[in-house]
């Protein structure tokens, strides 16, 4: 009778136990605008190979995101895991938001086949881990390689090479003394920060008192400035232009050279076919910048089950998931292993990319950046490029924006 009552009563805990995991629940928040959304064939390979842990993956409007999820921590009501940027972090730090991955990430599987340097440019503000990287993009230069071979050209790899280049490949066409080709894209409207980051920050720049205004950072915008005004390398448009004109510009020919990322890649192969390619940026002032963009994973410090919530981002941020994930939102995956077999780009382009992470950076991640991406960068720099005020002054007003 005893052994009947201990065989009953193993049961029932071996049922318990059974009914406990699989009552183990991650909410997932995250933003995708593709209708061709993978989530849930992830969801449900993940829960097969999972089969104590279900996902409730919510898709939330990107224009409210952030609301949302702001909100949603301070009413108590986080999700478990979520997409995150990195100009988010230093607040979600800073909320008590974000469970430190540390641990976790030196114990997985999975770190070495994450791209090198993507954890250390996605480290937090007090130097812990808080995100996983689940999908990135690198501004690099494109270039016309029909024009560089009619000019006798190799792509640049210096500041001094880009403007040799830039000086070559504007020319006079039409035979009316003006030129109608243009060796660099500028793109001096809103956006274009990372045109001039990587001729301008490169030169030691730092955000903050005095960082913005030393000598040599005046000298390498000062430099860019003259690119345009002095020696008319950029078409006439450039303080103007935005993301559109840039890349219609190289398309048709009227300009050489131009900055964006992998995500244009598609558009520019179907308009030029082998007749573009791309490369890093160019060493300049003796440093090297480009722009970073990035979207990561991370646990909730108020997750009910932390463990589970990780599996599920690790899950994502590995292997074949990743692959599918990034198939959707058309960035590159952050495995060595996806970026060696990935199909959606041309090889040339996730090359570029790939030799662009050890000098890529991320804006500033303060209430300031949004600022200075959307107002005070263009209007600063349409103005140094029309005259309106010379390049030290472009420099002095945006330091006096992070430091007043």
């Amino acid at each position: 009778m005893r052994k009947m009552r201990g065989a009953a009563l193993a049961v029932l805990l071996a049922l318990a136990a059974g009914t406990a995991q699989a009552e183990s629940t991650v909410r997932f928040w995250y933003h995708f605008d593709n209708p061709d959304n993978p989530v849930a064939d992830l969801v449900a390979k993940f829960e097969a190979a999972n089969p104590g842990v279900k996902v409730e993956a919510e898709n939330i409007p990107w224009n409210s995101y952030y609301d949302n999820l702001y909100t949603a921590i301070a009413g108590g009501n986080a999700p478990d895991a979520a997409m995150v940027k990195l100009f988010a972090q230093p607040r979600l730090v800073e909320m008590g938001a974000l469970e430190p991955l540390d641990d976790r990430i030196a114990g997985w599987d999975g770190k070495a086949d994450l791209q090198d340097d993507l954890l250390k440019i996605n480290g937090g503000p007090d130097g812990k881990q808080y995100y996983l990287p689940v999908q990135y993009v690198v501004s690099y230069l494109y270039y016309r390689v029909d024009l560089f071979a009619q000019a006798g050209l190799q792509p640049p790899k210096t500041c001094e090479d880009f403007a040799k280049a830039a000086k070559a490949l504007t020319r006079d066409t039409n035979g009316d003394g003006q030129p109608d080709v243009w060796g660099f894209g500028f793109r001096g409207g809103k956006g274009g920060y990372d045109h001039w980051g990587p001729f301008v920050l490169s030169a030691g720049a730092k955000f903050e008192k005095g960082g913005l205004t030393t000598p040599q950072v005046i000298a390498a915008n000062t430099w860019l400035v003259d690119l345009f005004r002095s020696q008319k390398l950029f078409p006439p448009s450039a303080p103007n232009d935005g993301f559109q004109e840039i890349i219609a510009a190289f398309q048709q020919g009227r300009t050489a050279m131009t900055i964006h990322h992998i995500g244009s890649s598609a558009g520019m192969v179907k308009a030029l076919g082998d007749k573009v390619s791309a490369v890093p940026v160019p060493e300049c002032n003796g440093g090297r910048w480009t722009s970073y963009g990035d979207e990561s994973l991370a646990v909730l410090s108020s997750a009910e089950d932390k463990d589970a919530a990780w599996k599920w981002i690790a899950f994502l941020a590995s292997g074949d998931a990743n692959v599918e994930f990034n198939k959707a939102t058309g960035q590159l995956p952050v495995t060595k292993s996806g970026a060696a077999n990935w199909t959606l780009h041309e090889k040339r382009f996730v090359d570029a990319t790939v030799q662009s992470l050890p000098f890529a950076h991320s804006l500033p991640a303060v209430s300031q950046t949004a600022d200075f991406v959307n107002t005070v960068w263009p209007a600063a720099m349409q103005r140094a490029l029309t005259g309106e005020i010379t390049p030290a002054q472009m420099m002095q007003e945006i330091e006096q924006l992070y430091a007043p």
